[in-house]
């Protein structure tokens, strides 16, 4: 027998009131439950996107999630929503999804006007991994806020767009964009790369110098041979036993020192 509309309002208001409930268990089977009841549990459960407590936020974007690719619509709305933290867990539930119609917003709240926001939405495009959020993600790598990630989820994408706005990343002042700089140029394998990683050999930051030295391997640059040979007496010990792998790499040989 079919619930009635105010029996299945009545069940909802019991699951959401289980979500604050201390016992873990009882939590989860709130949420598990909750995604079962499908489409007329989304409005409420997206309204709990902006509880104050943030593991009710979590929890209704699980539950929000489980429901499956129908929701896709219903999170895109919500991209819109006036409240932060409604935002900021759309863009999350977007990202869990890993569906594609949600790049364009994503891209779009890269632009948000809370940090919270940006970042979830940096870290959903990074899940999903489409190409066509290279350029938003481009123009976002000079947000303080999120830079660090955003250089690292184009590291991840390797698209060829981005390496101008890596090369100044890599020779800029953040030194976890210049790590994550230094990595993609190499992976992207645009010869573009090849001068400013050179360069990056003498950075005051250990894994920066180890990672140009993999790039310019992976690039084949011959002509950072030369630079390299400094490096393997480098402080650091990874870095001259990379080096040492790299030279080798390249055709040098321990006579030719």
């Amino acid at each position: 027998m079919a619930m009635s509309d105010d029996g299945q309002s009545e069940r909802i208001e019991q699951l959401i009131i289980a979500l604050r409930d201390d016992n873990e268990a009882l939590r989860d089977h709130a949420i598990a439950s909750l995604s079962q009841l499908g489409e007329e549990a989304i409005a409420p459960l997206i309204g709990l996107m902006a509880d104050e407590d943030v593991l009710i936020r979590e929890a209704a974007t699980i539950a929000v999630v489980r429901i499956g690719p129908s929701v896709v619509d219903r999170l895109i709305e919500a991209m819109d929503d006036d409240e932060w933290a409604i935002r900021e867990q759309a863009a999350s539930g977007l990202g869990k999804l890993k569906d594609p119609r949600g790049v364009e917003p994503l891209v779009n709240a890269l632009k948000d006007k809370d940090g919270a926001v940006r970042t979830a939405a940096v870290w959903a495009l990074e899940r999903i991994g489409d190409a066509r959020a290279v350029p938003g993600l481009v123009e976002a790598l000079t947000d303080g806020t999120v830079r660090e990630d955003v250089a690292r989820v184009l590291k991840k994408i390797g698209d060829a767009r981005a390496v101008d706005a890596l090369i100044d990343g890599l020779l800029g002042n953040n030194w976890m964009v210049r790590r994550h700089a230094a990595e993609a140029l190499g992976k992207i394998g645009d010869t573009r790369g090849i001068d400013p990683l050179i360069e990056s050999l003498r950075d005051e930051d250990w894994l920066v110098r180890r990672n140009a030295a993999e790039s310019l391997a992976r690039l084949g640059a011959k002509q950072a041979i030369d630079p390299l040979l400094p490096l393997l007496e480098d402080e650091n010990t990874m870095v001259q036993e990379t080096v040492e792998g790299v030279l080798a790499s390249l055709g040098w040989k321990q006579a030719e020192r």
